[in-house]
């Protein structure tokens, strides 16, 4: 592309790289000159303009950044994405279900070395979603790039972006009551967790509440509906075999993880039971400020299998703004 000052009655056909304001008439940046702006640019009396003209290998930058968005979301409606038509250079890539971003960081990185006016910003992996959020945003940062440089990018990342949608659409939660509890603890832990649910579009079928004893939360888990199974024990879970991971045991289940280097939410543990999912919440699920166990949650909801390395991994970038009414401060 080449780009520079011209004189002005040479500039018909060109793009105009700056606003101008000529007598009451305003031509904006971007538009292609035709012989009526030519005109009026030499009425203003402006001698020369400055203006952008592409070479004959270049891909204006609305084409270029509609075929990136194509190659980058071959097929929207299986990565439950929107794409918006290209203006100036721009197409928006936008959430059409709730779900997690998924990406192909290591494709998306070598897109974005391929040129300097060729690039994609998305949200990070594993980013929760709700439908119209903007999710990734394609942008030509020149009025024209190399057909050479496009092809290359297009090819580098082919595919890379989608949206996990929400698989399991209902969840139960237990709570358990500890010898002087206050009732209005486990009210607030409801409300919280339903809060999430609905964020994910998932309904709370049914709560049951009983003592902080395992053979009580034991029963409650085995008959609690759900395509999840939550739990948020009265008295913080301290240990492997402390009495939530028991009950899941007696219930039947397996208990996979327990802590996680996510704080706050480390008291968190994760397992299954009757073919489900069962999900340890840590007390800071009580408030519904971001804790390490929306992080699980939404990716058991969208169907994802969490191991233990997915839990490790989530200690980069772990450190959580701290919630002003944790019991136990991280500094006091």
């Amino acid at each position: 592309m080449r780009f520079g000052p011209v004189p002005s009655q040479s500039a018909a056909g060109a793009i105009l790289a700056h606003s101008l304001r000529l007598n009451g008439k305003v031509l904006k940046k971007g538009r292609v000159l035709d012989q009526g702006d030519v005109q009026a640019i030499l009425a203003a009396g402006l001698d020369q303009v400055v203006v952008a003209r592409a070479d004959p290998d270049d891909v204006v930058e609305d084409i270029a950044a509609t075929r990136l968005a194509a190659a980058l979301v071959p097929d929207p409606a299986a990565a439950h994405l929107r794409l918006t038509p290209a203006v100036t250079g721009r197409v928006n890539l936008n959430a059409k279900r709730p779900g997690i971003v998924m990406l192909d960081a290591g494709a998306i990185l070598r897109l974005n070395r391929i040129h300097p006016e060729i690039t994609l910003a998305t949200l990070a992996p594993f980013t929760r979603v709700t439908p119209r959020l903007l999710v990734g945003t394609v942008k030509i940062i020149s009025y024209a790039v190399p057909e050479t440089a496009l092809a290359a990018a297009c090819d580098a990342a082919r595919g890379a972006i989608r949206v996990q949608p929400v698989l399991r659409k209902s969840a139960g939660l237990v709570l358990t009551e500890a010898p002087g509890q206050k009732p209005a603890l486990a009210a607030k832990a409801r409300i919280a967790v339903t809060a999430r649910l609905a964020q994910l579009g998932i309904t709370l079928e049914a709560v049951r509440i009983v003592p902080h004893q395992t053979p009580a939360l034991a029963t409650a888990l085995q008959d609690i509906p759900g395509d999840m199974a939550l739990i948020l024990t009265g008295s913080a879970t301290s240990d492997l075999n402390d009495t939530g991971p028991q009950a899941v045991r007696a219930a039947g289940g397996q208990v996979d993880r327990f802590g996680m280097p996510v704080d706050p939410g480390n008291l968190l543990f994760l397992g299954q039971q009757g073919g489900r999912p069962v999900i340890g919440l840590p007390g800071c699920a009580r408030a519904p400020a971001l804790n390490g166990a929306d992080w699980v949650l939404e990716r058991v909801a969208c169907g994802l299998k969490v191991t233990g390395d997915d839990i490790a991994a989530m200690g980069v970038g772990g450190l959580l703004k701290e919630i002003p009414t944790r019991p136990h401060p991280r500094e006091g």
